[in-house]
């Protein structure tokens, strides 16, 4: 579980209790039901799911969770940019909430626990705490960010980094960021006021999976984050000469798809002469026009 902290009240969150703190435990089985009903929402044949952010089946999962939240009392809203926020008073509510959650939608062909780990498990706390009629100091905040796999669009408004021109890409269902924030709950003509100002924040707290196999490996259950991948994405275009695969001589082609395979293993090259824990992927390549019998002019 990874944290940010900027408030030293936190050293003792709690304002009352029935019984020690230490014995608390979450009911792991509930919790594993709740992950494979929201696994239904955009589930493959083949295993796994493809809850694509502004597709129905991530506006039903949302509903799902909506109904979690308000289940375990929570006061659920949905700010500007679409984000689902289910609200837990604490016993002084002029104090900073804590944030604790992450993400339900997924990349295409995507696993059942990536996000969905820490949305639930967030609620699930919220329900343990209610089951023990603890009362926290801090108010509580299970936030669900929108768009996660999509340019991370719920937490960058709430960070106040999201700008207008991009709400006008399109995203992998096909619509638009600002369609699909509207067909979410939201109102992109509002987005000012979902940003958090520095300070507003006591902590964040992100129950997540292992998705490098590293503790798995060391046979580790649990680590602590302490930092985390700085990403940076590009299109790259190569161009050649489309031309007819089966009449043109191998001497005089201008073949874009043959550039690009020396570029990706360009990459992987660079990457990995290099001492430290970067990394460098090739996620997704076309080659245009796209026939067999035609030598690709572009990628």
């Amino acid at each position: 579980m990874g944290s940010c902290r900027e408030d030293s009240s936190l050293d003792d969150p709690v304002a009352t209790a029935p019984g020690s703190v230490t014995e608390l435990r979450v009911n792991g089985p509930r919790l594993i039901e709740h992950i494979n009903a929201l696994a239904e929402f955009g589930k493959n044949p083949q295993g796994g799911v493809s809850r694509l952010a502004y597709s129905e089946a991530d506006r039903q999962g949302r509903e799902y969770v909506i109904g979690l939240m308000r289940a375990v009392k929570l006061d659920v809203s949905i700010d500007a940019a679409g984000n689902l926020i289910g609200r837990r008073a604490g016993s002084d509510d002029k104090l900073k909430p804590i944030l604790f959650g992450s993400h339900i939608d997924s990349v295409p062909e995507g696993g059942n626990y990536d996000g969905v780990v820490g949305s639930l498990g967030a609620i699930e706390v919220a329900q343990t705490l209610a089951e023990k009629n603890i009362v926290t100091h801090h108010p509580l905040e299970v936030v669900i960010f929108q768009n996660e796999e999509g340019g991370l669009i719920g937490s960058r408004a709430m960070d106040g980094e999201l700008t207008e021109k991009e709400l006008d890409l399109v995203s992998r269902s096909g619509k638009t960021i600002r369609e699909g924030i509207k067909f979410i709950g939201g109102d992109p003509t509002k987005l000012s006021t979902v940003k958090r100002e520095k300070g507003n924040i006591a902590a964040y707290l992100e129950l997540h999976i292992e998705q490098g196999g590293i503790l798995e490996k060391e046979k580790i259950d649990i680590g602590v984050v302490e930092g985390i991948v700085g990403i940076n994405w590009w299109d790259v275009t190569i161009e050649g000469f489309a031309n007819h695969a089966g009449t043109t001589p191998m001497n005089q082609r201008q073949d874009a798809l043959l550039a690009a395979a020396k570029f990706i293993q360009a990459v992987n090259r660079v990457v990995t002469s290099i001492p430290g824990r970067q990394v460098g992927t090739v996620g997704r390549i076309q080659a245009l026009p796209g026939a067999p019998n035609v030598i690709p002019g572009k990628v």
